[in-house]
């Protein structure tokens, strides 16, 4: 079975569902991200306490996004949600550079994690569009993304405020979810 009859045989099913997890430290923008997502208003997002499902469409699949706060309190509980995730997209505030080394501890002990074992990462690398964000390729190297071996992985630079880069790792996530299927 050739690429394009497996992507025919994919997008002809509409109610293909795919597990994303939504994970970063608190402030990071994951629900401003989830919400852009979803064309909803971003005007007004509090903190995430606890967690926030959408469904959204594209490129033929249904994604069930799973956004969960990042408060240190909650972060203990994110366990609860790696069972059956199909891709790991983590947020950083590309600007916070005095958590980068948080946000670095939390990203290697995910990749750690024996239930998110070889499940393709997508790193958000958010806020771009603030003057003091850090350009994705120095939080690549900060944080030795070049060392991930047992799985797939992208890190891409994004604004969830504006939307910018938010599709292009979107069209990542689909094309990985796609040879993670076959």
């Amino acid at each position: 079975m050739g690429l394009l009859s497996i992507l025919r045989k994919l997008k002809s099913a509409p109610d293909q569902e795919v597990r994303l997890l939504l994970l970063g430290l608190d402030n990071a923008g994951k629900t401003t991200l989830l919400k852009q997502l979803a064309s909803e208003d971003i005007s007004h997002i509090t903190p995430t306490q606890g967690f926030n499902i959408k469904s959204v469409q594209s490129q033929g699949f249904k994604l069930n996004v799973w956004d969960i706060g990042g408060q240190r309190k909650i972060r203990p509980y994110w366990r609860n949600y790696f069972e059956n995730t199909d891709i790991l997209i983590y947020v950083i505030d590309s600007a916070d550079r005095k958590r980068f080394e948080e946000t670095g501890q939390e990203l290697a002990e995910l990749l750690e994690e024996e239930k998110l074992n070889c499940v393709p990462v997508l790193i958000f690398a958010n806020k771009q569009d603030l003057l003091t964000a850090a350009p994705a390729s120095e939080i690549a190297e900060g944080l030795n993304l070049h060392t991930i071996r047992d799985r797939v992985w992208q890190i891409q630079s994004c604004s969830a405020l504006t939307g910018e880069g938010v599709q292009d790792g979107m069209n990542w996530v689909c094309k990985n979810v796609i040879a993670k299927k076959k």
